[in-house]
């Protein structure tokens, strides 16, 4: 399972948006994605996951593997961490 933490406002995030929605058009995956700045349940999933590996958004976990994205990337590191 690949799951994003966002931010609504975040300028980083923001930034990722395109990134992830082509990522998810060509290679046919699915991302689930939880705004944590104004829902605090998604909060609680962040800090689940995140156990001080991030700390802050965008935050990208792959569930299958552990790996995760700390922040934006470009998009052949945000295609390699949805593919391992």
């Amino acid at each position: 399972m690949l799951l994003e933490f966002y931010g609504k406002e975040c300028p980083h995030c923001i930034k990722m948006e395109p990134l992830v929605k082509l990522l998810e058009k060509e290679e046919g995956v699915k991302i689930e994605k939880y705004e944590v700045w104004h829902n605090e349940e998604n909060a609680k999933k962040m800090k689940e996951y995140d156990k001080a590996l991030c700390g802050g958004v965008p935050f990208f976990f792959n569930t299958n593997n552990q790996d995760f994205i700390c922040g934006s990337v470009n998009y052949e590191r945000l295609k390699k961490w949805a593919q391992e």
